[in-house]
């Protein structure tokens, strides 16, 4: 995606440095969000994702008990093909995630723990930007909740049993977002991200003739974010610098 209304898209030139990447379910990364971490990962930056969920309710034709466990190893192999190997879960469940105090403490103990420069999730907002369009219930908990824990994460007087000392992250960057001004250069790691998001295989085959069942759904996409921001290849970011 460009900017909104197709409007320019302003380059990310500081270093990102560690990354903890925070959505909802297995592939919401990898429609786009997983070329930026291919790229952090080639330059031997560490990403780490967290899952709210396992995606057990994400495929019509089969019942939640056996997605959960294929959907998992999806996602690990997935990430696996851009550079991550610290995959876990949550397990929220999924389609019912609500923002709550148990959210926000679950998501500030990690980000105490991996303490992150930078975090990353997904649109929080309740469209996608286009007329007709609307978020998933799901995507906008996880990103409010990570929003909050965020700041929750660097307060000592905010779940201070938690453990660990209070960590401040630098900057937040959520991807897909209608309102994002900025852009990551992924030039060179859109094949990564194709192949990211065709481990999805279930989950792609339950899609059925939907234009996004097909990996290479990706590669106009982040060519056209890349002509926004003046590059071959780029994701939209929505910039929360704190």
């Amino acid at each position: 995606m460009s900017g909104p209304g197709g409007a320019q898209l302003e380059l990310l030139v500081e270093p990102v440095g560690s990354v903890l990447a925070i959505v909802a379910h297995p592939d919401d990364l990898e429609y786009g969000a997983a070329a930026a971490v291919a790229t952090w990962t080639r330059r031997g930056q560490r990403v780490a994702y967290l899952l709210a969920t396992r995606g057990e309710a994400g495929i019509d034709g089969l019942a939640p008990h056996e997605a959960a466990p294929l959907r998992e190893a999806e996602q690990r192999r997935s990430a696996a093909r851009v550079g991550v190997d610290e995959v876990d879960f949550l397990d929220r469940p999924d389609g019912t995630v609500v923002a709550d105090l148990a959210l926000r403490r679950d998501l500030a103990a990690a980000i105490r723990r991996q303490r992150p420069d930078t975090v990353l999730t997904i649109n929080h907002r309740e469209d996608w930007g286009a007329p007709g369009t609307r978020n998933s219930a799901d995507h906008r908990a996880v990103g409010a909740a990570v929003l909050d824990a965020v700041d929750d994460a660097a307060n000592r007087w905010i779940f201070p049993g938690l453990g660990g000392a209070p960590h401040a992250v630098s900057r937040v960057l959520v991807a897909a977002s209608p309102a994002a001004r900025h852009a990551v250069d992924v030039t060179g790691a859109v094949d990564d991200a194709v192949a990211s998001l065709a481990e999805h295989r279930a989950y792609l085959e339950g899609l059925g003739d939907h234009p996004m069942a097909d990996p290479e759904w990706l590669r106009p996409l982040l060519a056209e974010t890349g002509a926004a921001a003046g590059v071959d290849a780029a994701v939209a970011v929505e910039l929360f610098a704190r």
